[in-house]
């Protein structure tokens, strides 16, 4: 068994990505279900103020956004085209338009009848009075361009319509196997179709053939486990080796928050031990668990000094 923990829950988009990852890496994996929205007291030992959702975790390092979870996947099953920065330009510009506007307007736009069947089957009326209400106080702090409900509806079928061009040549939309692009397109077409089930997936053949292969790796082994044993695991470990800093030597040792710059704006706070061209590392020391080691990435981030 891996030990690569994944803290998610089943209707998450990110951590849909992220288990699609899994499958295609073909990793054993531990997982953790969390609540839809804070507070997580059980996670915040470990990501600290870190509020979006998935988070991973090996041992006391742990890793924050599907960008450093994804680096993480790609090492360990050495799967280099699931880094999007190990792709071409192309690629690259693709991953950054899908993973926040296009991504945004599907699930915005998903929003029906069905869907909300679905969530109630997870949560209570309660529950998700909580969940919508914590969602629109996320959204009046976020720092999002936002367009009408019509104009995401069109750009979702803009999306499907370029989708559908790219996989008449080949099975995937970068070629013949899949890499980062694919998996930054499939999360948020998946709360479309299998979660809102939304009819407009009829019109597009070959994007429904493309996220049926995607599927078809499955989401790797995963053994469920509790969040006290992932809190042990974090307890009984010491982060691992740092890598050289190559950037902000001026910050390295010195309290530092680092902070999305989109939405879910709530800072990880902590002692900056090192800065990569990729990734900051903070170290955070709490009772619960002693010294961990948080990952974030530099795109979409922002980091200062406390």
């Amino acid at each position: 068994m891996s030990d690569l923990i994944l803290h998610h829950y089943a209707l998450s988009p990110f951590s849909e990505k992220v288990r699609a990852m899994l499958g295609y890496a073909g990793l054993d994996w531990q997982s953790v279900t969390v609540r839809e929205m804070p507070p997580r007291p059980m996670l915040a030992p470990l990501a600290g103020g870190y509020r979006k959702i998935p988070v991973a975790q090996s041992g006391a390092d742990v890793f924050c956004d599907t960008r450093i979870i994804g680096a993480e996947i790609a090492a360990l099953a050495g799967k280099p085209e699931l880094v999007a920065s190990n792709a071409g330009v192309d690629v690259q510009d693709f991953v950054a338009r899908v993973d926040l506007d296009i991504f945004l307007a599907c699930i915005i736009s998903a929003g029906n009848m069905t869907l909300l069947r679905k969530v109630l089957k997870e949560s209570s009326l309660l529950d998700l009075g909580r969940l919508l209400w914590d969602r629109i106080a996320m959204g009046s702090k976020a720092k999002v361009k936002t367009n009408s409900p019509k104009q995401m509806k069109r750009m979702v079928e803009a999306h499907l319509t370029d989708l559908e061009g790219k996989l008449e040549s080949h099975p995937f939309l970068f070629g013949d196997t899949p890499n980062a692009g694919d998996f930054s397109a499939y999360h948020s077409l998946w709360f479309q179709r299998d979660l809102a089930e939304q009819p407009r997936f009829k019109r597009y053949p070959k994007v429904n053939a493309w996220l049926d292969r995607l599927q078809a790796y499955g989401q790797g082994n995963s053994t469920q486990i509790s969040a006290d044993q992932a809190l042990e695991q974090a307890r009984a470990a010491t982060p691992r080796p740092l890598p050289d800093s190559t950037q902000d030597q001026a910050l390295i040792g010195k309290t530092v928050s680092v902070v999305p710059n989109d939405y879910g704006r709530i800072p990880v706070e902590g002692t900056l031990v090192a800065s990569t061209d990729e990734r900051w590392i903070v170290a955070r020391d709490e009772d619960a668990v002693g010294r961990v080691h948080v990952h974030l990435p530099r795109q979409g981030f922002v980091i200062r000094a406390v």
